[in-house]
């Protein structure tokens, strides 16, 4: 999966795939949405019980995931946006980014290097902020 001529990703769950592995982008994001599901599910992550604790690791984890989630975002923007523009979707892929986006700097969630390729886009979102 890719984002550009410069940006390849590639997965590793650090489990049942240990060393990271070239993978379509369709199956980047079935891995993905597996393996959020996976950390969602699980009670140890994810406390369910109310006044349970969270774990040390868990701003970590969180990170993680929203780290996976924008590549997923950088390669629609980056393969895919003609397409959504010929759909007239744009506004609302544009909406749900910018959400993101802001989300993700209100709470440091992804480093400022990650978000390399859709610096520009980035950019002009929170410009006003």
């Amino acid at each position: 999966m890719t984002a550009g001529p410069k940006y390849e990703y590639r997965w590793a769950d650090g489990v049942q795939i240990k060393k990271p592995i070239e993978v379509s982008a369709p199956k980047y994001v079935e891995y993905l949405m597996d393996w959020i599901e996976t950390q969602l599910d699980d009670e140890s992550i994810f406390p369910q019980k109310l006044g349970a604790p969270f774990p040390p690791n868990f701003k970590d984890v969180v990170k993680t995931i929203f780290k996976r989630l924008f590549r997923v975002y950088a390669h629609i923007y980056h393969s895919h946006f003609q397409k959504i523009v010929s759909l007239k979707e744009e506004a609302h892929l544009n909406t749900c980014f910018k959400h993101f986006i802001l989300f993700t700097c209100e709470f440091g969630l992804i480093d400022k290097k990650e978000l390399a390729p859709l610096q520009e886009l980035i950019e002009s979102i929170l410009a006003p902020y």
